[in-house]
C-alpha cells in the first residue's frame, strides 16, 4: 500500500516540493481525497476550501518550478481554526452566525503563515468561542475522534478538528489556540503532537479571544518534528526574542521531573500505565528521572475549579463586542458564561494576583529539571452519549483539562505527543511540560523523545478506515 504523502515529515515534503519529486497540488489532491472519502464522517471542516485551495496549489507550483521560494511552508497544506481571521474565509468561531467582516482581516500569525504561501485547506471546527475542552458544539455539531469508527467519541477541545483533520489525512500542520488545554487535549484525544506556546510569544491580535489573560497560539501536527519544523519557520517573525534554533540533545544529558501527586489521579484504565511505561523507556534511555512537584498545586487547582479567568475575560468581550451572540449560545458555554456575571472586581484581580503568583514559583521550580513529564489527558475521549446526562458534561469537562490547565496557569510552554492507547484502545498523550521562554528548547527536548518512543504513526498504527 502506497504512504499518503501528506504522513510523511514536514521536512521530506518540503525537500521533496524542491527538488520536484511531489507537487503541490499532489499534496492537495491528496488532502481533498481524504476529504471526499471520510469527510462527511469526521467533521473536521467549519469551511472546506478545496477548490480554492487546488487552485493555489497549481500557482505555487508554477512558482516553485522558476525558483522561486517563499519559506519553508510553501505549498505544505494546512488547517486553520475557525477562531482565526483568515482572508476570504468566513469566521464563525464556533457560533451560531457569521461574525463581522473584520474577523476576516488577519493577525500576526495567519499573516506570517501566509507570506510562506502555504495551501489552506479550510478551517476547522472549534467549541463556541472555545470555551470548552472536549470538543462539542450545538450549532454545528462535534467532529468524530477518527480512533473509533464505531461510537462517536470526543475529538477534543476547543480546537476539535484540528487534530481529526491531521488524523484523516486533510491537512499536515493545524493551526488551533490553547486557553486550558485545547491544543493538547485535542492532540492527545486524536494521536497527534502539539504545541502550547508561551503567553505572549506569539500574537493573539485577530484571533477571538477567550482569555486576553491565558489565550496562546498553537500548533498541531502528526510528530514533534513536524512541529519544530513549523515553529522554526514562523517563530523568528512572531517572537520578540526568537534565539537560536537548539539542537536535538542526547536523552542521557536530560533530567526530568515527574510529579508522584495530582496527575495521575483517576486516570482510565491504561492511560497511567501507557505514560509510565513510555517514562521508563526514557529513562532506560539514559534520562534522569527525579520526583518533582510542582509549586502551589491546591492554589492552582482551586482556581480552576473557581473557573478561572476564562469566563469573566469572554463575558466581557461578549457584552462589548458581539452583545446580540449571548443570547444564542451553546448551553454548555452559556452556562459557564453564566457564572461569572456575579464575580465582583476584587475577585477577579484576585485571580489574576494568584496566577502571577503560579507563574513565579513554577519558573523558578522548573529551573531544576530540563522538563516536567505527566499524562496530558486523564479520561478516554467520552462518547457524545455518556455526555447527555445532567451534570455529565461539565464533570468530564474538567477531568479533560485537569491536567493541562496547569501549564497555562503557571506560563509554561508544553507540548503533548502520543505514547500508546488505553484500555478503550484510545490514544494516550505525554505532556511535557517547561518554563516560560523555553519554547524552541521544548521542541528540541520532544525531538529526543520522539526518537526513542516514535512518532504517532509508530506507536498508535494506521487510522482505522471508515465503514
Amino acid at each position: 500500500m502506497t504512504t499518503p504523502p501528506l504522513q510523511q515529515p514536514l521536512r521530506a515534503l518540503h525537500q521533496a516540493l524542491r527538488d520536484g519529486s511531489v507537487s503541490a497540488v499532489e499534496l492537495a489532491d491528496s488532502a481533498s481525497q481524504a476529504y471526499r472519502t471520510r469527510g462527511q464522517h469526521d467533521h473536521a471542516y467549519m469551511t472546506w476550501n478545496g477548490d480554492a485551495a487546488l487552485a493555489f496549489a497549481k500557482a505555487t507550483d508554477a512558482l516553485l518550478q522558476q525558483g522561486g521560494d517563499a519559506g519553508a511552508l510553501m505549498g505544505l497544506p494546512v488547517s486553520i481554526k475557525d477562531i482565526y481571521a483568515v482572508p476570504g474565509l468566513p469566521t464563525y468561531a464556533g457560533s451560531s452566525r457569521r461574525l463581522p467582516a473584520e474577523w476576516e482581516t488577519p493577525g500576526p500569525v495567519v499573516s506570517a503563515l501566509l507570506n510562506q504561501l502555504p495551501v489552506v485547506m479550510g478551517k476547522t471546527h472549534t467549541v463556541e468561542f472555545a470555551f470548552g475542552g472536549l470538543g462539542t458544539n450545538a450549532h454545528h455539531g462535534a467532529p468524530r475522534n477518527p480512533w473509533d469508527t464505531l461510537a462517536h467519541r470526543t475529538p477534543g477541545g476547543s480546537s476539535s478538528g484540528a487534530g481529526v483533520s491531521l488524523a484523516s489525512g486533510t491537512a499536515g500542520l493545524a493551526f488551533g489556540t490553547d486557553t486550558a488545554g485545547s491544543v493538547r487535549v485535542p492532540a492527545s484525544m486524536t494521536g497527534v503532537a502539539g504545541l502550547k506556546t508561551t503567553v505572549g510569544r506569539w500574537s493573539t491580535a485577530q484571533i477571538v479571544p477567550l482569555s486576553t489573560t491565558l489565550d496562546t497560539p498553537g500548533l498541531l501536527a502528526r510528530r514533534v518534528d513536524d512541529l519544530a519544523f513549523a515553529f522554526d519557520a514562523l517563530d523568528p517573525g512572531l517572537s520578540p526574542a526568537p534565539g537560536a534554533v537548539p539542537t536535538t540533545p542526547d536523552l542521557a544529558d536530560l533530567t526530568f521531573g515527574v510529579p508522584e501527586q495530582f496527575f495521575w489521579d483517576d486516570c482510565s484504565p491504561g492511560i497511567a500505565e501507557a505514560v509510565q511505561d513510555a517514562i521508563k523507556q526514557l529513562e532506560a534511555a539514559g534520562a534522569r528521572i527525579v520526583t518533582l512537584e510542582l509549586p502551589k498545586m491546591d492554589d492552582a487547582f482551586t482556581l480552576f475549579q473557581q473557573g478561572g479567568l476564562a469566563a469573566a475575560e469572554l463575558a466581557a468581550f461578549l457584552h462589548t463586542t458581539l452583545p446580540d451572540a449571548i443570547e444564542e449560545l451553546d448551553p454548555n458555554v452559556a452556562a459557564r458564561i453564566a457564572a461569572a456575571d456575579g464575580m465582583p472586581g476584587w475577585e477577579y484581580v484576585r485571580r489574576r494576583q494568584v496566577i502571577d503568583e503560579l507563574t513565579r514559583a513554577a519558573s523558578e521550580r522548573l529551573t531544576q529539571v530540563d522538563a516536567v513529564l505527566t499524562p496530558t489527558v486523564a479520561i478516554t475521549p467520552p462518547t457524545l452519549e455518556s455526555l447527555a446526562p445532567e451534570g455529565a458534561y461539565p464533570k468530564a469537562n474538567m477531568k479533560a483539562l485537569r491536567n493541562t490547565v496547569i501549564a497555562n496557569f503557571m506560563g509554561l510552554c508544553a507540548l503533548t505527543l502520543p505514547v500508546g492507547r488505553d484500555a478503550a484502545n484510545m490514544p494516550v498523550g505525554l505532556q511535557v511540560m517547561a518554563g516560560p521562554w523555553q519554547d524552541a528548547r521544548l521542541l528540541a527536548i520532544g525531538q529526543a523523545i520522539e526518537a526513542k518512543l516514535g512518532n504517532g504513526l509508530d506507536v498508535l498504527g494506521e487510522v482505522p478506515t471508515v465503514g
